[in-house]
């Protein structure tokens, strides 16, 4: 921390408050998409719930911030295209 002023230090905390919920949605947002590429190999029933949960979860984290909307897009569009 350059400066030791009260705005340096509430910024600090609210960086790490960021960073953490941004991990948490990336992460979940990647454990969804491995489950559904998983379904894919194994020609399975539930293909279509779970690529309604990874657009889902890729608009959802279009809509925070924590992608730019036009990577969740591309990446729509390129798992729409393997089923």
């Amino acid at each position: 921390m350059a400066n030791k002023s009260k705005s340096a230090k509430k910024r600090v905390r609210q960086d790490v408050k960021r960073r953490l919920r941004n991990k948490s949605v990336l992460s979940s947002l990647k454990t969804k998409l491995k489950a559904y590429k998983t379904s894919l190999a194994n020609q399975s029933d539930d293909r279509e719930e779970l690529l309604r949960k990874v657009i889902s979860a890729y608009h959802k984290a279009a809509s925070k911030g924590v992608i730019h909307k036009r990577n969740a897009s591309r990446n729509i569009s390129r798992i729409s295209k393997l089923s």
